[in-house]
């Protein structure tokens, strides 16, 4: 079985930074592909950015490319999230998510295990 948890949320005005973490336990012998969604309240789950098994290929949605970067450290089976210039409508609870079934994160039904959640708010 394998845990993922995250840290790193809280409250940041607009333009701020924060940096979430999601280190995975468990079965970690393998390797996984990775991911970071986000759920506001009353919308669906949606994709921000997934990295690949060794970390040299990575994808983002349209509306946070070159401000969000995801990264990965394999030695400590850790993947972050880097979001500077952060605005009101990134407010959602961020979810990791890691797959042993594909290579590359596309959609929710590539994922096999998913994080509890952190809760990233930002005021305008």
């Amino acid at each position: 079985q394998v845990q993922l948890v995250e840290s790193g949320g809280g409250l940041v005005q607009a333009g701020g930074s924060l940096r979430l973490s999601c280190e995975i336990s468990g079965r970690t012998e393998g390797s996984y592909a990775m991911g970071w969604f986000r759920q506001a309240p009353g919308k669906e789950r949606e994709f921000v950015a997934r990295i690949n098994r060794n970390g040299d290929s990575t994808n983002y949605r349209d509306s946070v490319k070159g401000r969000f970067t995801i990264s990965r450290d394999n030695a400590k089976n850790t993947v972050y999230l880097q979001m500077n210039n952060l605005k009101s409508e990134d407010t959602a609870v961020y979810y990791c998510a890691a797959s042993s079934l594909v290579r590359f994160i596309v959609t929710r039904s590539d994922v096999n295990y998913w994080g509890t959640g952190t809760l990233v708010t930002v005021s305008s």
